[in-house]
C-alpha cells in the first residue's frame, strides 16, 4: 500500500473527496497546490471506506457517516437512519474534522518542569511515566481518605465507564458541570414531578409553546441539542400549527420562528409565572380531577405550614409519618389523602379546635397579591400582555380532553413551556417551581401535548431524597451536601472555590488534596474566573485528560494525559428523539492520533497501577454493574478487559446480531417507538409512576426550620419556602450607575469552551462582542464597533471586575439589557488567542450570584464605559 504522509492525504482528500478548501485551509493551514492528475492517481491507490460513529464535539451524539481513505478520515457527514439528527449535521459536527488533525493537540503525555500559576513548561514523557506519577501520588490519598482524590468532569460520554465506575471503584469526590448549565431546573423538576430534566414540550401534539429562555435555534434544550429540538419545533408549526411565546430579555435566534416576543427583564421570571398562576385561577382554568388526584394540593395544611398527618400505628418502622390528610367533601370529614372520595381544595376546616387549610387554598391566597399590574411593572411589561399569554395558556390546554395514543386514552393539554439554560438564576430553583406550576394548574404534565421532563416518564431517586431533606450539623464535606448551606445541592465548583478559599467560614475541616479533571476547563469555562485562578494552585496535584493544552492544564496540571477525539470507543448513549428509542456507540473513525489513548482505555490502566482494577469492588465489577454486563457477558474480574470486547459484549447481551459489529454495520440500534405508556405520566402502569405532584413544599419548609435552628445566615434559607415566593434579586441593590444587566449566551457555531480552537467555527461565530440595543448605545455615547470596557459590581462584596471588547448594534435585546456569548476568553491553544474576552470574568459566585440549589447564575448588574 502506498506510504500517506500528512502532505499527500491532504491532497488526496481534495481531489478524492472534493474538500480541498476545508482540508487545506481548516486541518493544516496553508499548503501547496498538486496537479489535479498526480492527485487523482493517487487517489486511485488508496481505498475508500466508510465509518459509522457518532459526533463527539456536541452534545447529543447525532450519528455520523465518516468517509475515510487509507484509514484516514476525509469528510464527515449525517447518519440518516439516526432519529436525533436525521442525516443532517450542525456546523460544529461538520467541523469536528478539525479537531482531530489540529496540529495543536496534545501529542504525548507531559509533565509539568516550572512552577504552577503561569504559563506551563512541559516535557514529554512516556504512558508508563505519566500514569506511574500519577498513581503514585494518588495511592497515598487513597489510603489516606479516597474522598479527598476530587474526580471532576466536563464532558462524559460514557457514564457507566467514568462516573461510575472510575469514581466508584476509587472512592473518589466527583463534581460536574451541571451546577453551570441547567441543574437548577433539574432540581425543581425532580421536585414537583419527579422525572430527572427540566421542561419541554410534546412537539408532536403541542399546539402552544411558552419558550422561555429557549435559544431556539442557536442552542440546545432539554436533554438533546440544536438539531433535534429545531426540526421537531418546525414540524409542529407546519402539522400543528404551533404558537410559539418567546419569553426572554433577547430574542435570540427565535426571531422568525415565533409568534411573539416578550422581552421581560432578566431575573423577573418568578414574577411572571406566579402572575400567571394567579390569572388561571382567576379565569378558573384548573384541572381540577387532576389537582384532587395527582398532587398534593388538597393536603390540610396547619398553622405551623406543615401536613395535618394521620396518627402512626404502634407497629409501624421507627421514622414511620403518618399518611397526609384531606378534607373529604363526600363525607364531610378527614381521611388519608389516598383514602378520599373527594377531597377539598379550597377552604378552611376546623379540627380538633384548630384551623387548617388545603395546601391549594393556601396557594391561591399566595398568589393574590401578584396580580398583572404587580408582575408588569417587575418584569418591563404591561398587564395587559400577562392577562393575554394566562388567558391564551388556560384555553388552548383544552381541560377535559382526552385523546387515544397507542389505544389508550390519555388526557390532552397541548400546552407546554420549554426552559432550559435560563434556569441558572438566583432564584432558579423557585423561578423553575413557579413555571412548572403553570402547567400543573392546567393538567398538562404527564398529558398528550403537554409538559413533558424526561423522554420516558420516570421517576428521578432525588424524588423520596426531596421528601425529607438531611440537613445536618457541621463539619461539612467540601462540597457542602446536607449542610446547613444547601440541603439540596447541585454540587458547584465554584462553591468548592469559595470553601477553599475560606473552608472555616463554612464548617470544613478537611479539602480536597489532589484532583482529577476529565475534559473540563474550568478558568474560562466556569463563571467567576478569578475564584478558580485564586484556588487551583492549592492542589498537591492536578491531573488533566483533554486532547488540547487547556488553560487550566497549561497553568496548574502536573501531568497532561493526551484522550483521543473521534478515534475512540464511548457510549453506550440514548438515539431517542424522545418518540423513537434507540442506543447508540461512538465508533474509532480511525486508530487514534499521536500518542493519544481513549478514556476507558486510560481509566483501565490507571486503575491498575491504583491496585483498584480487580476483583471484588474494583473497575471491573464496576463496569459490570453499572454498564451493564450480566451473566455469561460480564467482565471476568481477574483479566484486564479490551475496550471493543467491552462493548462487544453489551452489544450481544442486549440481543444484537454480531455484537458490536452491529453498530459498526448500522451505526444506530433502532428499539423502536416510545410507546404511549412509557412517555405520558397520566399512562403509566402506576399514573406518574405514583409519584404525588407537590405544588406545596413542605420539606422545603423543614429545611429551611432545620437551616434557622443551626444557624445558617439568611441568604442560605430564604429561599426554602413551600411556594414560590417573590423577592427582589441581590444585584438589584448594585448601586445606579451599574444600570445594565449582562446575560451570556451560547452560539450554534461553538460548544462551550470546546471549540473555539478550531478555525472554521470561529470564522462562522466571530469573535466576542457585546450585544447592546441601539438606543442604549446613542445614550452612552456608542456605535457600533467601538471598543468598551464592561465592568461588573457585586452587591454584597463591592467588588468590580472588568473586560474590553466591541459595541455590536442589536434591536433584538431589551435596552437595560446587554449580552455576550460564552465561548471565549482561551489563550491556549494559540487558535484561542485574539478573540476577546470571556463574559465569565464578570460574574460572581457565593452569596447573592447563587441558587439555593447550590446552582450557578449568571446574571449581573454591569455599567459599559467607552474603551
Amino acid at each position: 500500500m502506498t506510504e500517506i504522509t500528512r502532505r499527500t492525504f491532504v491532497k488526496v482528500s481534495a481531489a478524492a473527496a472534493g474538500t480541498t478548501a476545508v482540508a487545506s485551509k481548516f486541518l493544516f493551514g496553508g499548503l501547496e497546490t498538486v496537479q489535479h492528475t498526480d492527485s487523482l492517481l493517487l487517489a486511485q491507490q488508496l481505498q475508500e471506506d466508510t465509518v459509522n460513529t457518532t459526533c463527539w464535539i456536541g452534545k447529543q451524539d447525532c450519528g455520523i457517516v465518516a468517509t475515510r481513505l487509507d484509514g484516514r478520515v476525509i469528510k464527515l457527514e449525517g447518519l440518516e437512519a439516526h432519529p436525533k439528527n436525521r442525516g443532517t449535521l450542525c456546523p460544529k459536527g461538520t467541523a469536528q474534522i478539525g479537531a482531530v488533525y489540529d496540529p495543536q493537540r496534545v501529542k504525548t503525555p507531559l509533565i509539568r518542569t516550572n512552577a504552577k500559576g503561569q504559563t506551563g513548561e512541559f516535557r514529554a514523557a512516556s504512558w508508563n511515566e505519566a500514569l506511574d506519577l500519577i498513581a503514585a501520588k494518588t495511592k497515598p490519598v487513597l489510603e489516606e481518605n479516597p474522598k479527598l482524590f476530587l474526580w471532576q468532569k466536563g464532558r462524559s460520554k460514557a457514564k457507566a465507564f467514568y462516573d461510575k465506575a472510575f469514581v466508584k471503584a476509587t472512592g473518589a469526590t466527583k463534581l460536574g458541570h451541571g451546577a453551570y448549565c441547567s441543574d437548577a431546573g433539574y432540581r425543581a423538576a425532580e421536585y414537583n414531578l419527579g422525572p430527572k430534566g427540566v421542561i419541554h414540550p410534546d412537539f408532536k401534539e403541542t399546539r402552544y409553546l411558552l419558550s422561555w429562555g429557549w435559544n431556539i435555534t442557536a442552542a440546545g434544550g432539554n436533554k438533546t441539542c440544536w438539531i433535534t429540538w429545531p426540526q421537531q419545533m418546525l414540524d409542529a408549526k407546519e402539522k400543528n400549527g404551533l404558537k410559539i411565546v418567546q419569553i426572554d430579555p433577547r430574542l435570540r435566534p427565535a426571531g422568525p420562528h415565533a409568534d411573539e416576543w416578550l422581552p421581560i427583564k432578566p431575573a423577573t421570571d418568578m414574577a411572571f409565572a406566579l402572575a400567571l398562576c394567579r390569572e388561571l385561577i382567576q379565569l378558573d382554568y384548573l384541572d381540577k380531577p387532576y389537582l384532587k388526584k395527582h398532587t398534593n394540593s388538597p393536603y390540610l395544611v396547619g398553622p405551623d405550614g406543615l401536613f395535618l398527618r394521620a396518627d402512626v400505628p404502634a407497629d409501624a418502622e421507627e421514622g414511620t409519618v403518618g399518611k397526609a390528610l384531606v378534607f373529604d367533601l363526600a363525607t364531610g370529614g378527614t381521611a388519608p389523602f389516598d383514602e378520599a372520595e373527594d377531597p377539598a381544595l379550597t377552604g378552611a376546616y376546623v379540627i380538633d379546635d384548630v384551623t387548617v387549610k388545603p395546601s391549594f387554598q393556601l396557594f391561591i391566597e399566595h398568589v393574590e397579591g401578584y396580580t398583572p399590574e404587580w408582575a408588569a411593572d417587575i418584569c418591563g411589561t404591561t398587564a395587559e400582555r400577562i392577562r393575554h399569554i394566562a388567558e391564551e395558556f388556560g384555553r388552548q390546554a383544552q381541560i377535559g380532553s382526552t385523546k387515544v395514543v397507542d389505544g389508550v386514552e390519555i388526557p390532552y393539554r397541548p400546552v407546554g413551556i420549554m426552559a432550559y439554560h435560563m434556569a441558572q438564576q438566583e432564584l432558579g430553583f423557585q423561578a423553575l417551581r413557579a413555571m412548572i406550576t403553570v402547567a400543573m394548574l392546567v393538567g398538562a404534565p404527564g398529558a398528550v401535548g403537554g409538559q413533558l421532563v424526561d423522554f420516558t416518564w420516570k421517576i428521578s431517586s432525588s424524588y423520596d431524597k426531596y421528601e425529607n431533606l438531611a440537613v445536618n450539623e457541621g463539619p461539612y464535606d467540601y462540597t457542602l451536601g446536607k449542610s446547613k448551606f444547601f440541603p439540596i445541592n447541585s454540587g458547584l465548583p465554584g462553591m468548592l472555590a469559595k470553601v477553599m478559599q475560606d473552608p472555616q467560614k463554612y464548617e470544613v475541616e478537611e479539602l480536597p488534596k489532589i484532583v482529577m479533571l476529565h475534559y473540563v476547563n474550568p478558568i474560562p469555562s466556569f463563571a467567576s474566573t478569578k475564584d478558580f485562578l485564586d484556588t487551583y494552585g492549592m492542589f498537591e496535584f492536578v491531573s488533566v485528560l483533554t486532547p488540547w493544552l487547556s488553560e487550566t492544564a497549561d497553568y496548574f496540571a502536573d501531568v497532561v494525559l493526551p484522550t483521543a477525539t473521534m478515534e475512540k470507543y464511548e457510549g453506550p448513549s440514548s438515539a431517542s428523539d424522545q418518540y423513537i428509542d434507540g442506543k447508540t456507540i461512538r465508533l474509532p473513525v480511525m486508530d487514534p492520533l499521536f500518542e493519544s489513548r481513549g478514556e476507558i482505555e486510560i481509566y483501565i490502566d490507571l486503575c491498575e497501577r491504583l491496585g483498584v482494577l480487580y476483583g471484588e469492588g474494583g473497575y471491573i465489577e464496576q463496569v459490570n454493574k453499572n454498564l451493564p454486563l450480566k451473566d455469561e457477558f460480564a467482565l471476568p474480574l481477574d483479566k484486564k478487559p479490551d475496550v471493543r470486547d467491552i462493548f462487544d459484549r453489551w452489544s450481544r447481551m442486549e440481543g444484537l446480531e454480531g455484537g458490536i459489529e452491529y453498530f459498526e454495520k448500522n451505526g444506530v440500534w433502532i428499539k423502536g417507538p416510545v410507546p404511549a405508556t412509557k412517555r405520558y405520566g397520566y399512562a403509566t402502569e402506576i399514573p406518574f409512576g405514583g409519584a404525588v405532584h407537590r405544588l406545596y413544599g413542605e420539606s422545603l419548609l423543614v429545611a429551611q426550620n432545620k437551616q434557622k435552628e443551626l444557624g445558617a445566615d439568611e441568604v442560605y434559607w430564604r429561599d426554602y419556602t413551600a411556594l414560590p415566593t417573590w423577592r427582589t434579586p441581590t444585584m438589584e441593590a448594585s448601586p445606579s450607575e451599574y444600570d445594565l444587566y449582562l446575560l451570556s449566551y451560547k452560539l450554534i457555531e461553538q460548544k462551550q469552551m470546546r471549540t473555539s480552537m478550531i478555525p472554521l467555527l470561529t470564522e462562522l461565530s466571530g469573535k466576542q462582542r457585546l450585544d447592546i440595543n441601539p438606543e442604549t448605545a446613542a445614550s452612552h455615547g456608542l456605535k457600533e464597533g467601538d471598543d468598551v470596557v464592561v465592568e461588573s459590581h457585586n452587591a454584597v462584596t463591592g467588588e468590580t471586575r472588568q473586560v474590553r471588547t466591541v459595541v455590536a448594534l442589536s434591536s433584538a435585546i431589551r435596552p437595560d439589557t446587554v449580552g455576550m456569548p460564552h465561548h471565549f476568553g482561551g489563550w491556549s491553544p494559540k487558535n484561542n488567542k485574539g478573540l476577546g474576552p470571556s463574559s465569565n470574568e464578570l460574574y460572581y459566585t457565593g452569596e447573592g450570584y447563587v441558587t439555593c440549589t447550590a446552582d450557578q447564575s449568571f446574571h449581573v448588574k454591569v455599567r459599559v464605559l467607552k474603551g
